[in-house]
């Protein structure tokens, strides 16, 4: 009859399991700390990419109504130079005649050449405004995009995690941490710019 080993193996056995366990357990704790403060990043960036999308929409109406306010001041501007050109051409036809114009078609002369100007530097004004406030709707929707980026980045990082905590993967943990880290960059970069 063989002899039974000294050592009980059980208790080995047991020993062992919970060693590997634990070791388990620590790499899980890791892999759901990780996780975690990749999700809080997402969560602000997905905040930041709202926030930066609205407010450049705000802008891009504003520009809008800004262009339509210099197109009425364009056609208020043409109106007047047309009407103002009509008085001209009545005045040239009464000069031509050899006669003075009659005193409606002088005061329609300096009535609508006053206007001109002013509607002209007005339409400009709100031309240059427009373009101010597109320029810096353009801006935003850069930043906006970078941080969509990021949380793009952050969500496949914690995908990436999900699946390491799975298959208790240290290189699939390492390309999650590599992620969040290239999400994290995504992230900074319009806050720092």
């Amino acid at each position: 009859m063989p002899e039974e080993p000294e050592i009980e193996t059980d208790e080995l056995r047991e020993r062992i399991h919970e060693e590997v366990e634990r070791e388990g357990g620590r790499f899980l704790r890791r892999i759901a700390l990780s996780t975690a403060l990749l999700a809080a990043m997402a969560a602000l960036a997905s905040l930041e990419a709202g926030d930066t999308v609205n407010e450049a929409l705000v802008l891009k109406t504003e520009a809008t109504q800004l262009q339509a306010r210099a197109s009425d001041e364009w056609a208020h501007y043409q109106a007047k130079s047309i009407k103002g050109s009509a008085a001209r051409a009545a005045a040239a036809a009464w000069q031509a005649a050899g006669r003075e114009p009659p005193a409606e078609i002088t005061a329609a002369l300096h009535q609508h050449a006053e206007g001109e100007s002013e509607l002209e530097d007005e339409a400009r004004a709100h031309e240059r405004e427009r373009d101010a406030r597109a320029q810096e709707a353009d801006t935003l929707l850069a930043r906006h995009h970078r941080f969509a980026q990021a949380v793009a980045l952050f969500q496949v990082a914690i995908a990436l995690g999900a699946v390491a905590a799975l298959t208790r993967m240290g290189t699939v943990w390492a390309l999650s941490m590599l992620l969040g880290a290239a999400g994290l960059v995504l992230f900074a970069v319009p806050l720092l710019g």
